[in-house]
């Protein structure tokens, strides 16, 4: 058995017991897509919601206290149906009757399907509160109540900010996390050489902690610029109705609105100054993914140097990463490196939502942007994946990463490369010819060294020293015998 839910296009059959209903099951038909909706979102609009009854309650409160009951110039509810509201509100706001959420990620409307799909949740859970049935709407309405004082325009764009805010905040903890790793494997490896390659070909000698510094480094500057997206995004344009002007709704509630918001999400949202722009522009999310897009660069630079280093094609490795999958069905013994593929898809995964969501931040029209949804799902995909990335990281690669100094140095000592320090002292060409010899006999430095006779053995260990090798240029002492 079902029950008929009509709009002005028509009527549908609903399942008796879904709190969903017509809007919800029109949209479903219209956009046949099976990417789901993210719960943060949707929790995110509960609390949006549930922001507007309770202002909306201290509304009534404050007509109540300046005018008699019979005599109020607008039609208030009755307080069963504010409390039910409230209740339902909370509870989506806790996830609770998500399974009854059906519009898909991917769609059209600019969220009027989001909206109305909330709307018709709310508003059936109220009326089984009231021991009432789904879809007796002549009682509680997901238009007429559950929608009161707002418009798609205005809920949908807040709840995005506040569900993108939550998980900003999470995902500068986990890249400060990240950051605390890689800068332990700094310390650690302060004075162990390695060498240092520029387009992929040996060239100077470096140090393992030089190396992690420019990872650490990278990772605090994405940490920094992260911290500052609740500054782009914490302005919302609550109460601005469907395009900022305010039409149909309080005043009153217009200024408390977000007020009531901040304290529920202890969130530091503010209200907008210009109501049209925050509703009209998307440029701040633009502003923010940008800076998750920086975040995924450096973690796909980083990640793909460990891959590099820690690969069979390098030969006798001095990094290994942790081995965390049987790597193939066919060739025993093979192990992936599976984290790294993970990171790198996910950094392009990041690139691709970038795209989408500059095009289509630029397709908003006039007063509104129809595309808010799918863009607000790239953004939340976008940081749900980076959390994701700096997790694995820290658990499933930097924990177990594994440095061999001795394999490195020794590596570094039988590279020319390193005939580079010794320019200042005995000339290029001199060095020149180490490093030429170096390579005909594969032969370390010191070996090649007393058989040519350029630089005194005594000398040549002191300037190749890990302490002279990484301090920062030379001066005229240095050269000085």
């Amino acid at each position: 058995m079902g029950r008929v839910e009509r709009d002005f296009l028509g009527e549908m059959q609903i399942n008796k017991n879904a709190l969903y209903g017509i809007h919800s099951l029109r949209a479903r038909e219209n956009f046949p897509d099976c990417t789901p909706f993210h719960i943060e979102w949707y929790k995110a609009i509960g609390l949006t919601k549930l922001a507007c009854y309770l202002t909306y309650d201290s509304f009534k409160s404050a007509i109540l206290e300046k005018q008699a009951e019979n005599d109020l110039p607008v039609n208030l509810f009755d307080k069963s149906i504010i409390t039910a509201l409230i209740e339902s509100a909370e509870e989506v706001a806790e996830g609770k009757f998500f399974n009854h959420f059906i519009v898909p990620a991917v769609q059209g409307g600019a969220g009027t399907s989001i909206n109305m799909n909330i709307n018709e949740i709310i508003a059936n859970e109220s009326l089984i509160k009231n021991d009432h049935n789904p879809g007796e709407y002549n009682i509680i309405d997901p238009i007429e109540h559950a929608n009161i004082y707002q418009s798609t325009n205005d809920v949908i764009p807040t709840s995005l900010k506040v569900a993108a805010i939550k998980l900003l905040v999470e995902l500068e903890e986990k890249i400060n996390d990240l950051r605390f790793d890689i800068e332990a494997i700094e310390n650690k490896y302060r004075n162990k050489l390695r060498i240092g390659y520029t387009q992929m070909q040996e060239a100077v000698p470096s140090s393992y902690a030089m190396l992690f510094s420019t990872y650490n480094e990278a990772l605090s500057r994405d940490w920094w610029r992260v911290s500052k997206c609740f500054e782009r995004i914490k302005v919302v344009n609550l109460g601005g109705s469907a395009i900022g002007t305010g039409i149909s709704v309080p005043r009153y509630f217009i200024m408390e609105v977000v007020s009531t918001l901040q304290r529920l999400t202890n969130l530091p949202i503010t209200r907008s100054e210009n109501l049209s722009d925050a509703t009209n522009n998307m440029d701040s999310l633009v502003e923010v993914h940008a800076i998750l897009k920086s975040h995924a660069v450096n973690l796909e630079k980083m990640i793909s140097d460990l891959r590099l280093l820690a690969s069979d094609v390098v030969g006798k490795n001095d990094i290994s990463i942790p081995q965390k999958q049987v790597g193939s069905s066919i060739m025993p013994g093979k192990v992936n490196p599976v984290i790294p593929e993970f990171v790198i898809s996910v950094a392009h995964k990041v690139y691709a939502n970038d795209a989408l969501i500059t095009s289509l931040s630029a397709q908003g029209c006039l007063d509104l942007n129809a595309y808010l949804p799918v863009i607000g799902h790239a953004l939340l995909d976008s940081i749900k994946l980076l959390i994701a990335v700096n997790k694995t990281l820290k658990e499933n690669l930097f924990k177990g990463l594994e440095i061999n100094s001795d394999i490195a140095e020794d590596k570094l000592y039988h590279s020319p490369a390193i005939t580079t320090a010794l320019s200042p002292y005995i000339g290029y060409n001199n060095a020149a010819k180490l490093a030429k010899e170096m390579k005909k006999t594969k032969k370390d430095i010191f070996r090649v060294n007393s058989k040519l006779k350029l630089i005194e053995p005594d000398r040549l260990e002191k300037i190749l020293a890990p302490e002279n090798l990484l301090k920062l240029g030379f001066t005229l002492k240095d050269i000085v015998k």
